[in-house]
Parts: structure tokens; sequence; C-alpha cells
């Protein structure tokens, strides 16, 4: 889907996609683990693999070198799914390693595919990436 610059961010920080997320999609470096996540969650949104793999963290089970497979494999999931909202339930900030409770609303269809993670996120060479999550719902 794209989004609009003047559109609300899908993150749900009530600011305009421009001034927010689409900064860092476009090349800033989010200063810490929730703006990467928020800002990943909302790339899910607008359909950029190209964010979501370059912010995630080698180590991660989703890391492949198959980059084509990987963009496939994010295009189908954000092509079907509807991602109504994003609700921050918890932020552990660190200064190597910090953590993010989620709620993430997302249907698919008619099916409610939402789920709640806790997001593992590491600071390697001064950027933060998506290390690991566990579903707690």
């Amino acid at each position: 889907m794209k989004i609009s610059g003047n559109s609300f961010c899908p993150c749900g920080s009530q600011k305009k996609y421009k001034k927010c997320c689409r900064m860092f999609h476009f090349g800033e470096t989010p200063s810490t683990a929730l703006e990467l996540m928020k800002s990943r969650y909302s790339a899910y949104v607008a359909n950029n693999p190209e964010y979501i793999i370059n912010t995630t963290h080698k180590e991660n089970s989703d890391y492949t070198t198959n980059i084509q497979e990987w963009k496939n494999s994010i295009n189908s999931f954000s092509k079907y799914s509807d991602f109504k909202k994003l609700e921050i339930i918890d932020f552990i900030d660190g200064q190597e390693v910090a953590y993010v409770t989620f709620k993430a609303t997302i249907f698919q269809g008619a099916i409610d595919s939402s789920f709640i993670e806790k997001s593992k996120f590491i600071k390697e060479e001064n950027r933060w990436l998506y290390h690991s999550g566990e579903f707690i719902q």
C-alpha cells in the first residue's frame, strides 16, 4: 500500500508520515529501538521490504542471503494484510540491547492475525537492528 506523505503515520504517532517514519524509510537512522520498531511496522504497511531487510540483524531467524525470496515473502505478507493498529505496551531502553513489547492488530481477509510480541533489538555500529521476537499472544 502506498502511503501519502500527508497521511497520518501508520505507527500511531499522530504525526504526518512525512514527518515520522518516512524519514527513516528514506535514510535517516532511528535513534532508539522504539523508533526502529515503529518504522519497521510502517514499512510493512507501506510494503517496503528493503527497509525491513536492511534493519534486520544477521542472527535473526528470517535473515537470508536469498534477498529476492525474502522480498517476495515480505511483499506477500504486506499485500495480503490489513494493518489496523500498532500499540506499544512496554519499552525497555538500553545502550546496546533494548526491548519493545507491542500489539499489532492485523487482519488477513476476515481472519484476525493480530499478535503481541516482545522484540529484541541490538545496537551495532551505532545502528539499531531487529534481532528477534517472542510471541506473547
